[in-house]
């Protein structure tokens, strides 16, 4: 394993990073939850801290798109990190304001979707010199 990572490398490491907690996050969530619901009774259902982490996991995933977006050698890739970003905020800001009803699950088609395509964009889609062709 290299010792220094790259500098372009950061934004899709922290990118793959923070779509992987935020993966967690929600996947803990009804469990933990579901436990604790037995143990107090009359009270909200999670604590207001736990419900800002979605706010942090977002704003980090916004910094990692961007500087990715900004750094990757094919069109395509901004195009897709920016609409599975948008997806991903357009579900969580759903889910605080109650706008529509949706299933909880549908918010891990953008963080996985936001993992894999960091992890891809990391791979394959870095330009090492100014002769980098855009696809």
């Amino acid at each position: 394993m290299k010792a220094i990572i790259k500098l372009s490398d950061r934004p899709n490491l922290w990118g793959s990073f923070a779509s992987g907690l935020c993966l967690v996050h929600c996947v803990a969530t009804p469990f933990l939850f579901a436990a604790h619901t037995g143990h107090v009774h009359g009270h909200q259902s999670s604590p207001m801290w736990w419900g800002f982490l979605d706010v942090l996991f977002l704003l980090i995933s916004f910094l990692a798109v961007f500087w990715s977006a900004k750094n990757t050698s094919k069109n395509w890739m901004k195009f897709t990190l920016w609409i599975f970003w948008a997806l991903l905020a357009g579900i969580i800001l759903n889910e605080k304001l109650e706008l529509i009803h949706l299933n909880h699950e549908i918010i891990y088609l953008p963080s996985v979707a936001l993992i894999v395509l960091h992890l891809y964009n990391r791979k394959y889609c870095q330009c090492n010199d100014n002769n980098c062709c855009q696809e």
